[in-house]
C-alpha cells in the first residue's frame, strides 16, 4: 500500500492533470525525500522540467490503471475535478492503487451544487438561501418572484464559469437562458438560484481523511477577468495567501460550523470524504457562510499554498488517504505568497493558441517561480496552448512585497498574446497600507 511504501521506501508518485495546480504539486511532491520518481499525466511543457510527462486521457481510467501498473506507481494524486467526479479514485483504488482524492460519491459535494446545498440545509450549515430546479419554466417563475440581485448557478461542473451574480433581472434571465440552451452541457441540467451574500470572499482548504479535517492556510482568489473584479468569471486570474479576512479565529469558526459538519455528514451518509475539501466562503457580518464546496486543490490557490507550506506535502497527503490525520500537524512559512495568472487574450472566451513565450530565462529572482498551466514545447521553445497559460508566483514578507516581485517578473516575460490582471491581492495590499493604530 501507499502507507507501506511511504514508510519503508522511496515512492513513485503520479500526479494526474495538466495545469498550474499540477505543476505546483509536482514540484512539491518531487522535492519530498519520500519521492523517488515523479510522473505527471498528461502534464505540459513546463511540468516536463520537474516531472516525467506521460500522455494520458485523464478520463480513461483503464489507461490510467495500466500506466500505474507499467510504471510501478505507489501513489496517485488527482488534480482536476472532472476525473474525480467521474470516479477515477474508485477505479484506481479498485485496481489496487492508492489515491489521494475523494470517491465519486464524495465528490458530489462539488459535482452537484444541488446535492451540496441540500446537505447544508439538512445539517444546518450556514449558506445562502437557495432554490433548486430542473424545470427551467419553474426557475424563470422563481426568478421573477425573487427579483435581483440573485446568483444563478449551473449545478454541475463548469470549470469555474457556470456562476453569474446578476445585478438585474434581465441579467439573471439571460444567465438562466444560457444554461437552459446548453452553454454548460450536462452541468446545466439543474440550476441553483440563491441569494447574493454581502461580505468578503475567502477560500479555506482542509485535508480530510474521512473523519478528521486538518485546516490548511487560507487564501483568496480573483475570479473576474479584469482589474477591479470586472468582466466575465474565469477559472481564476490570481490568488494570494494568507487571506486577512480568514484569520485564526475565523478559520476555527468556519471549520466548526461548515467543514467539520460536512465531513461528518458525508461519513454518516455512507460516502466518507478523503482528500482536500475546499470551502469557498463569504465572510459576512454574521460570520462565515458557504458559497460552494470544491473537492480538490484550487487553481491558482494551490500555487500559493504550496509556496507557503514548510512541511513535507507527501506524508500529509498519505496520512489523509490512510486515515491518519488525527495526530498530524503542518507548519507554514510566515511569508505571504501571490500568484498572478497570465492568460491568452480573449480568455475566458475564444483565444488564440501557439504564440511563443520568451523571457522566462531572464527571471533571476529567487523569490519568484513561474508555474506552467497551458504551455507546450515546440522545438525547445515555450508556446501558449491554453486559456490560462502561466502562473507567476512570488513570496515576500507582505502581500504587497510578494505581488511587486511577481509583477517585476511578469514585466520581463515577452508574450504579446497574453494579459494579466494588475491588481491581484488588492484587498490585502490596501489593509497593509493603512496606518497601524497605536
Amino acid at each position: 500500500s501507499a502507507g507501506r511504501a511511504g514508510r519503508y521506501g522511496a515512492m513513485n508518485v503520479l500526479v494526474i492533470g495538466s495545469g498550474g495546480r499540477e505543476h505546483a504539486l509536482c514540484r512539491a511532491l518531487g522535492a519530498s525525500p519520500l519521492c523517488d520518481r515523479i510522473l505527471c499525466a498528461p502534464g505540459n511543457g513546463g511540468i516536463a522540467a520537474d516531472a516525467e510527462c506521460v500522455a494520458l486521457d485523464v478520463m480513461d481510467f483503464a489507461a490510467a490503471a495500466e500506466l500505474c501498473r507499467a510504471r510501478g506507481v505507489d501513489f496517485v494524486v488527482v488534480g482536476p475535478e472532472a476525473p474525480l467526479a467521474a470516479g477515477i479514485v474508485d477505479a484506481l483504488e479498485g485496481a489496487g492503487f492508492a489515491c489521494f482524492g475523494p470517491t465519486a460519491a464524495a465528490a458530489r459535494l462539488e459535482s452537484s451544487k444541488v446535492f451540496a446545498k441540500r446537505l447544508c440545509r439538512r445539517r444546518g450549515i450556514p449558506t445562502a438561501d437557495f432554490a433548486a430546479f430542473d424545470d427551467f419554466a419553474a426557475a424563470r417563475a422563481h426568478l421573477r418572484r425573487a427579483g435581483a440581485p440573485i446568483t444563478v448557478k449551473a449545478s454541475g461542473l463548469a470549470a469555474g464559469k457556470g456562476v453569474t451574480v446578476a445585478r438585474t433581472l434581465a441579467e439573471a434571465e439571460a444567465a438562466l437562458d444560457a444554461i437552459a440552451a446548453g452553454a454548460f452541457g450536462a452541468a446545466g441540467s439543474e440550476v441553483v438560484l440563491e441569494e447574493v451574500l454581502d461580505g468578503e470572499e475567502a477560500s479555506l482548504f482542509a485535508l480530510v481523511d474521512g473523519a478528521t479535517a486538518l485546516p490548511l492556510a487560507g487564501a483568496q482568489d480573483h475570479k473576474a477577468a479584469g482589474d477591479g473584479d470586472t468582466g466575465p468569471n474565469t477559472g481564476g486570474m490570481g490568488a494570494y495567501s494568507p487571506a486577512p479576512a480568514l484569520d485564526a479565529a475565523m478559520t476555527d469558526r468556519a471549520m466548526a460550523e461548515i467543514v467539520r459538519p460536512a465531513v461528518a455528514a458525508m461519513a454518516e451518509e455512507g460516502a466518507p470524504f478523503r482528500g482536500v475539501l475546499y470551502a469557498g466562503l463569504m465572510i459576512t457580518e454574521s460570520g462565515p457562510k458557504l458559497l460552494e464546496f470544491n473537492v480538490r486543490f484550487g487553481d491558482p490557490e494551490c500555487q500559493v499554498l504550496v509556496r507557503r507550506l514548510k512541511s513535507d506535502l507527501l506524508p500529509a497527503l498519505l496520512a489523509a488517504r490512510d486515515g491518519e490525520l488525527a495526530h498530524f500537524d503542518l507548519r507554514w512559512r510566515d511569508d505571504a505568497a501571490v500568484c498572478v495568472v497570465m492568460a491568452a487574450k480573449g480568455y475566458p472566451g475564444a483565444y488564440e493558441k501557439g504564440g511563443e513565450i520568451a523571457g522566462l530565462d531572464d527571471i533571476d529572482d529567487d523569490s519568484v517561480e513561474v508555474l506552467h498551466a497551458g504551455t507546450e514545447l515546440r522545438g525547445g521553445r515555450v508556446a501558449a496552448a491554453g486559456g490560462r497559460v502561466l502562473g507567476v508566483t512570488a513570496t515576500g514578507p507582505t502581500v504587497t512585497a510578494a505581488r511587486a516581485a511577481a509583477y517585476r517578473a511578469i514585466d520581463r516575460i515577452d508574450w504579446p498574446g497574453g494579459f494579466c490582471r494588475r491588481d491581484i491581492g488588492w484587498r490585502a495590499a490596501e489593509r497593509e497600507s493603512r496606518p497601524r493604530r497605536p
